[in-house]
């Protein structure tokens, strides 16, 4: 995606890891009643979706997301609809596809998708999060205090935490957004945003090293 440049140190490399791991939720993928792709500035998201439904996961699929913050010139008219274009490239129907194109944070896309399989009439008992690999946690977290009657499984493409590095190609984008995905699986629970996760003390010992050494950049105030 940018420089491929190393900048992670052997020991912030693995604390990253440590992290990354801990995002992701190991639910064993099986067949729901719809699917919900949560808006990112990775294409692997709808790549993955579109591989579950070809699986035969899901009859439904939204794809959730306006401009991407961290970079909005990448999908210049909103995650969602950029998503939907490119699962249809990859055989996802058009027919199987809605999309809410207004969400700006997570809270927003459960709440938003939520609302738009209700308006197409689609019950949903069940429902698969497919999101970027770290922020699994922080959207299960969200869905179940959001949506606490469905049954929530998150899913994302099964990448190694080197190969996503270099599928992104930007250490510093990636361990920023890392740390500050926990920050926020923390603190949001406190705010009534989801509900609270346990994090593990070598978790923690992790993230706070990593915050010492300048992995700031998707810290919220």
């Amino acid at each position: 995606m940018t420089n491929n440049q190393r900048v992670l140190t052997e020991d912030q490399r693995q604390q990253a890891e440590l992290i990354w791991n801990y995002h992701q939720m190991r639910h064993e993928a099986r067949p729901v009643d719809a699917a919900i792709g949560l808006g990112s500035h990775d294409l692997g998201v709808p790549a993955y979706c579109a591989r579950l439904y070809r699986a035969g996961l899901f009859p439904t699929l939204v794809f959730t997301g306006g401009p991407n913050p961290t970079a909005p010139e990448r999908f210049p008219r909103g995650e969602a609809v950029h998503f939907r274009e490119h699962a249809i490239e990859l055989g996802v129907p058009d027919k199987a596809i809605l999309v809410e194109p207004k969400a700006r944070n997570t809270g927003q896309n459960i709440t938003f998708s939520r609302e738009v399989l209700a308006g197409a009439g689609v019950t949903v008992n069940s429902v698969m999060l497919i999101s970027m690999p770290y922020m699994e946690r922080r959207s299960f977290a969200t869905a179940r205090k959001l949506w606490p009657e469905a049954e929530v499984i998150c899913a994302s493409e099964p990448l190694a935490f080197d190969d996503y590095l270099k599928s992104i190609g930007d250490e510093k984008l990636v361990t920023d957004q890392l740390v500050g995905d926990l920050q926020r699986v923390i603190e949001y629970s406190k705010l009534g945003f989801a509900i609270e996760q346990e994090v593990p003390e070598d978790v923690s010992i992790a993230f706070r090293s990593l915050i010492h050494d300048g992995f700031t950049g998707r810290l919220i105030s």
